[in-house]
């Protein structure tokens, strides 16, 4: 997919229409523009990276949560849509989302359903967020669709930012660690080096030769450490990311000791979370799978999620249909088969939800706990390593001299 900036005259209201829109080449972002009602004139590729591309045009969660409840305050109140949208458009700081609404307001002038127009922003608008929309545009509740919006924003928000607190600790004594490591590589040693080397009969210990050799490879070929490590961060990011390191990394994140029960957690909150959510705002069930398979973030459980909406859709229950299978943990399908029994799916899978982000919760503090006395560990031995590569050539002459 490619981005193309048009210029465009709305068919029903005249009125001259700028913007950007994705899609395969320029005649099919001509046809796209048809279809939404703007009569094209002017389609032109923009000339942005891709790598640009993913650090623009992003809007943080906060601003998401911030218009989707003013704009269901605005709503709610009996202001028209349009009217609405351009209030809350107005008031936002962040500029992509500002200039994404202002393109929203002009599809929606056309007689496009706010669902449809948000959906042609994938970036900034997920199939939960259209999913909800569309729902409540549907039933006449879209107030209360955007408020179950900005909540589920705000949860998913929240168990992120205790996952990733719980990695600021070690990455910053990590980041300590290799920094003083470094120094003491390409300063300290070389000048034991330079020491000793003049001195007739003295033999450095084996691992004073060693980090001597990393430090000589620090300091004369750093450009190739350098090569080594942003080259690995690229192409193993892409490769991890979305190449075929992708179902390696998803799986090692469910399997791995120490961190697997945490994403497994993880996933369970997201899923039951979503879903419920979306059961709520009145979302077909095989529509709800669909949606929860492409936003729970791990390729196992997405598969195992659209394996189970072909069973749903051949007339099994929910509950059935995930249970004994390893990427769902064995309390998801018990639960559900609560709610299916007592018609209260929604509900059961919200609480659910509640249940395994107070467990992700709990988890994040126990892996905390327990990465502290492994960091001071770690720390100890490297710096004891560093500091006998350092002292025992010392101990060594200071032996040779006693001897004389």
């Amino acid at each position: 997919m490619a981005t193309f900036t048009y210029v465009a005259r709305a068919v029903k209201t005249d009125h001259r229409v700028e913007g950007e829109i994705e899609a395969e080449n320029e005649t099919a972002a001509a046809h796209i523009l048809t279809e939404r009602g703007l009569h094209p004139l002017d389609v032109k590729a923009k000339r942005e990276t891709p790598f640009l591309r993913r650090f623009t045009g992003r809007v943080p969660s906060k601003q998401k949560v911030i218009f989707s409840r003013q704009l269901a305050t605005l709503v709610n109140a009996g202001l028209p849509l349009v009217q609405s949208l351009n209030s809350v458009g107005s008031q936002t700081t962040n500029k992509p989302l500002k200039e994404v609404v202002g393109r929203i307001v002009t599809e929606v002038e056309a007689g496009t359903p706010l669902a449809t127009a948000m959906s042609h922003h994938p970036r900034i608008f997920d199939n939960v967020y259209v999913s909800l929309v569309a729902a409540g545009e549907t039933s006449g509740t879209l107030d209360k669709s955007l408020e179950r919006l900005a909540t589920q924003q705000e949860k998913d928000a929240q168990i992120l930012s205790k996952v990733r607190g719980a990695l600021v600790y070690p990455s910053i004594v990590m980041l300590v660690l290799l920094g003083v490591i470094t120094f003491m590589l390409t300063t300290v040693l070389p000048s034991v080096q330079n020491l000793y080397q003049d001195l007739p009969g003295v033999q450095l210990p084996l691992v004073t030769r060693l980090l001597i050799g990393i430090s000589h490879g620090l300091t004369h070929f750093w450009w190739v450490w350098l090569l080594i490590i942003f080259g690995g961060g690229y192409f193993g990011g892409r490769y991890f990311r979305n190449g075929p390191g992708r179902p390696v990394l998803d799986r090692l994140k469910m399997r791995t000791p120490a961190i697997g029960p945490l994403y497994m957690k993880l996933y369970m909150a997201r899923f039951a979370r979503i879903g419920g959510t979306l059961i709520e705002a009145g979302v077909p069930i095989i529509q709800m799978l669909n949606t929860t398979a492409d936003t729970v973030g791990n390729i196992h459980v997405t598969a195992s999620i659209k394996k189970a909406t072909e069973k749903v859709k051949g007339g099994k229950p929910l509950s059935d249909s995930i249970e004994g299978d390893p990427n769902f943990t064995d309390l998801v399908p018990s639960m559900i088969r609560i709610g299916e029994q007592s018609g209260s799916l929604d509900s059961m899978l919200s609480r659910l939800g509640d249940y395994y982000e107070n467990e992700v919760d709990s988890e994040v503090k126990s892996i905390s706990t327990i990465i502290e006395p492994i960091l001071i560990v770690a720390v100890g031995v490297i710096a004891l390593i560093v500091v006998a590569a350092i002292l025992l050539p010392i101990y060594s002459l200071a032996g040779k001299t006693s001897s004389f």
